[in-house]
């Protein structure tokens, strides 16, 4: 298990002080002839050329490299509903990211605004300016409506990151889960505890890599036909089932995926589910259920949490710079199923190659091989950017909805990624 890496107060209001994104000018602004080309009268020829072909905004200015993290602040992390502008320090960390692990420029922008009508507006009204829009913590059920919408008024991606980001690598995880089990996802139980964005989106994905018998199961029990207090996001879930709770639920289960409370889960549940199960428990810090006491009762089990100190840490981080990377160089104009699905299935894959050596020292030197502890790369496996950036452009080629011409190589694509992820570590 790696070491637990605490944080006091004091030393992240000190990280945090003066905000920690900024803007880095590209282009030199030292003479008189330099700020004719950067302002007037020489802005004027890409301003024209851009008003006969709105295309080239891709080519003269930052749109092709630019993702806007939106926020209204009701669903922050474990925060709750905590409001526009406390939420900007995360929309802050967020932007961070992107830079950090796919050379994405990212800029927050926290709406002081509930109305989902109204926000959808906001955005689009906005999108000219971004090559890409990154919605996040927003409470459901708005953000299924506020995303939908808003993707069909907009010719850039939208991508609601705590909806499909936890089902990308969750279902990168189970891909490789159903390998080592030799389980039939077709024939698997499968019950999800939380029917939030993320319980939502993930039981989705996993439809689409085959599963039949989802149970869902929220603060009030398992999502039945009978309920009556069902919106229409959880009705699709809905199943005729005498089980009322998550204990009747587990009983049999396949797989457990947890994106609701610590501790819900008992030794005698886990003990009650089927043979080899997979257990994602991600509720963070504190998941559904320890692995430590997974271990007391049985060690067939595949876990996987959202902490970086237990084995198969579910990180959203693996998932959304490298899906935007891959969509805004082939100039997407929205991520479909089969992008998500394909940097799903290329996460899978990276975690079958031999892990470097940089990757083990940066996680105390453990021995990382494909098997129940391995089975999602990690954060800092810097072959991530080439593997699901490369995949995501294919797939947005093959899907129709990439703007680059019919000339584009995605293999020379790739090996720029490559070549850009070895001059790094020069």
């Amino acid at each position: 298990m790696s070491k637990v890496i605490k944080v006091t107060k004091e030393e992240s209001l000190e990280y945090h002080e003066g905000g920690k994104i900024g803007i880095d000018i590209l282009k030199p602004c030292d003479t008189a002839r330099d700020l004719s080309m950067a302002y007037t009268p020489g802005v004027a020829y890409p301003c024209r050329d851009i008003a006969n072909d709105t295309e080239l905004a891709f080519k003269y200015t930052n749109k092709n490299n630019l993702v806007a993290v939106i926020s209204d602040g009701s669903a922050v992390l474990g925060l709750g509903d905590i409001g526009a502008l406390a939420s900007k320090p995360v929309m802050e960390g967020k932007s961070v990211l992107f830079k950090v692990f796919a050379g994405v420029d990212a800029y927050d922008i926290e709406l002081d605004e509930s109305d989902p009508d109204k926000i959808v507006e906001i955005c689009r009204a906005l999108a000219p300016t971004f090559g890409g829009i990154n919605l996040e913590d927003i409470k459901a059920p708005k953000c299924f409506e506020i995303e939908k919408r808003l993707q069909e008024l907009v010719d850039i991606p939208v991508m609601h990151d705590d909806q499909h980001g936890t089902a990308i690598i969750t279902s990168a995880g189970l891909i490789n889960a159903l390998e080592l089990s030799k389980k039939d996802i077709s024939n698997m139980k499968i019950v999800v505890v939380g029917a939030g964005a993320a319980g939502i989106a993930c039981a989705k994905m996993y439809k689409l890599l085959g599963a039949k018998n989802i149970v869902m199961v929220d603060s009030k029990g398992i999502i039945h036909s009978k309920r009556e207090d069902l919106n229409s996001y959880k009705k699709e879930f809905a199943i005729d089932t005498s089980d009322r709770s998550l204990e009747d639920a587990m009983v049999g289960a396949d797989m457990f995926l947890g994106l609701s409370a610590p501790k819900i889960v008992s030794k005698e549940m886990v003990a009650s589910m089927n043979k080899n199960p997979i257990i994602f428990a991600l509720s963070n810090p504190v998941p559904e259920v320890s692995p430590e006491l997974v271990k007391e009762v049985r060690d067939d089990v595949m876990m996987g949490t959202g902490r970086s100190d237990y084995p198969n840490q579910v990180n959203n981080v693996l998932g959304f710079p490298f899906i935007f990377r891959g969509a805004l160089d082939v100039r997407a104009k929205k991520i479909t199923e089969g992008m998500k699905m394909a940097a799903a299935k290329a996460l899978a894959e990276l975690a079958k190659e031999t892990v470097p050596t940089y990757v083990k020292e940066a996680y105390g030197g453990e021995n990382l091989e494909f098997g129940y502890d391995y089975i999602i790369p990690k954060p800092f496996d810097r072959r991530v950017l080439p593997s699901v950036a490369t995949a995501v452009a294919r797939a947005a080629i093959e899907d129709g909805v990439a703007r680059v011409s019919e000339s584009f190589n995605i293999d020379a694509y790739r090996s720029k990624l490559e070549w850009q992820i070895e001059k790094e570590k020069r």
